[in-house]
């Protein structure tokens, strides 16, 4: 304690003279005007003693000057200490004190207000429960394709210097061969130095372009529903989300209702633009409702961000996966766009390896570049073995692309039984799957249930698919996504008797389903 001492006699040895160039009496200790220049003083008082005053100087490391840090330091350590004094608790006054002053100070930046909550964590924690099945999450659980899996064991064993660092933006093989496979079917001739960026997942690409390009006050058109991360990214950017929902037509009697049917509304979605509208973030086919947006919905859309200036942010990690004969235009590639277009891919979507978590962005340079501001200052560089993995993937199918042996046209059509096995399934326990035309995913109408089991435990503010979710986990054993997720909170409501389906899965687990539907079906009764 020598030391502390030392520094509180250096204090008041400084102190006293001041008092009397002033002409002022001697101050009380603890009642220096508030935010002055010192606060040992205000310690003493309330510690009680010297040494512990000392004590909590050091062990604090409270200077003898805090600045304008504690405004009303006396008033603030009466409240916060005050209790403290005199109990015998087994921890010294000064470490009761330094927990007290921790947690008194905000910790998380104010950019994370509001978003902590994901509903995610909890879905998926319910669906790993033994003998559920899970067809929530959106992942294969089956096998990658053998090419893929070989390439990945030959970034592996193969070149040794595969286990180091690549180029920061992309290993070279996989960003030439992106830019030669992708440049072919946007009509463009991409520099795959400047144009092409490879991330952590399609996931990495979102979060880099908004940090790159959406600022304070900046407003994101959102289009509903929508991949949920899209409105915690914008927030976390400093953006404005504004959201437009997909309207579904009128029911048609004895038949199943298509994503098609899903439309803008083209006033209300010109309506959404304004001087602050900085991006328009585009999914298709779309998560989680299969909408494969059409030519004419695209250069609607089109027209309406080069009217204002606006960049188009396009996920299209499922455009391999389009079924009844629909086909995917990447916004990109309509005039006009592809100055103002980011296009956002995943190697696990397209072959079905979620886990190597490799994902790229193409888009101008002038867009390009803050994006690798970004990314150099942030993620830097990818792993290197698994991105050689890619690359010697999209060479296999580049090989094959557009024939029958092609792992584009074989995924797709093995997806498209799957989607017809589960819409079966569904509807023979009176569930009203609406017919997506693309991705991993369809949605289902519950509305039927809901009025049979209005009464489902849950919060009195929780929305009627997400108590539903629960139920069916815990007494059906099938795991799903309530689709009103996928909402801005005000829209929820509106949309709280959808749930979400994965059905690209394994033939093991489609069959799990059927034996868990039939039994609810039996249960129902004729």
């Amino acid at each position: 304690m020598e030391s502390a001492g030392k520094h509180w006699g250096a204090w008041e040895g400084a102190r006293a003279p001041r008092h009397r160039e002033e002409g002022g009496a001697p101050e009380t200790p603890g009642m220096r005007e508030p935010g002055g220049p010192r606060t040992a003083v205000t310690f003493r008082a309330l510690l009680g003693t010297r040494s512990e005053a000392s004590e909590a100087e050091e062990e604090l490391s409270v200077p003898v000057a805090l600045g304008g840090m504690f405004k009303n330091v006396a008033a603030i350590c009466l409240h916060l200490v005050g209790p403290l004094r005199g109990k015998k608790t087994g921890a010294s006054l000064t470490q009761c004190f330094h927990q007290t002053l921790t947690m008194a100070k905000r910790l998380q930046a104010r950019r994370l207000d509001g978003i902590d909550y994901n509903p995610w964590v909890e879905f998926i924690k319910l669906s790993s429960e033994d003998d559920i099945v899970n067809l929530g999450q959106g992942f294969p659980d089956f096998p990658p394709p053998a090419f893929a899996v070989e390439a990945f064991q030959h970034a592996v064993s193969g070149d040794f210097m595969l286990n180091q660092y690549t180029t920061a933006f992309g290993y070279p093989p996989l960003t030439r061969i992106l830019a030669s496979f992708f440049g072919k079917l946007l009509g463009q001739e991409i520099n795959p130095r400047k144009n092409v960026l490879v991330t952590v997942g399609a996931y990495g690409a979102l979060f880099t372009a908004f940090q790159a390009l959406v600022d304070e006050g900046d407003e994101v058109i959102i289009i509903e529903p929508f991949f949920d991360c899209y409105e915690p990214m914008t927030l976390m950017a400093g953006g404005r989300p504004v959201f437009v929902s997909l309207k579904p037509s009128p029911t048609r009697d004895g038949e199943l209702d298509s994503c098609s049917d899903w439309q803008l509304d083209p006033v209300e979605l010109a309506s959404k633009f304004t001087s602050r509208t900085k991006a328009l973030i585009l999914n298709t086919p779309s998560n989680p409702l299969g909408k494969v947006f059409s030519r004419a919905e695209l250069e609607l859309v089109a027209s309406l961000c080069q009217q204002h200036d606006v960049v188009c942010i396009a996920d299209e990690v499922y455009q391999w996966l389009v079924y009844d004969g629909y086909q995917h235009v990447s916004i990109a590639s309509l005039p006009g766009m592809w100055d103002r277009t980011l296009t956002i891919g995943s190697a696990g979507k397209t072959f079905s390896a979620t886990g190597w978590k490799v994902g790229w962005v193409l888009g101008p340079g002038r867009l390009l570049k803050h994006l690798h501001t970004v990314h150099q200052n942030s993620i830097f560089h990818c792993p290197t073995q698994a991105q050689a993995a890619v690359a010697e993937s999209f060479e296999w199918e580049q090989l094959h692309f557009g024939q029958p042996s092609s792992y584009f046209v074989q995924f797709q059509q093995a997806s498209q039984r799957s989607r017809d096995h589960v819409m079966r399934s569904l509807q023979s326990v009176g569930l009203r799957p609406i017919i997506p035309q693309g991705s991993y995913f369809l949605i289902t109408d519950i509305s039927e249930l809901k009025s049979k089991m209005p009464d489902l435990p849950g919060a009195t503010d929780e929305p009627y698919d997400s108590r539903f979710v629960k139920w069916m986990i815990k007494n059906k054993g099938l795991g799903a996504i309530p689709v009103s997720i996928f909402y801005s909170a005000p829209h929820r409501k509106h949309f709280d008797h959808y749930i979400r389906i994965c059905f690209v899965k394994d033939e093991s687990t489609l069959q799990a389903m059927d034996k868990k539907l039939q039994k609810w079906k039996d249960e129902l009764g004729p």
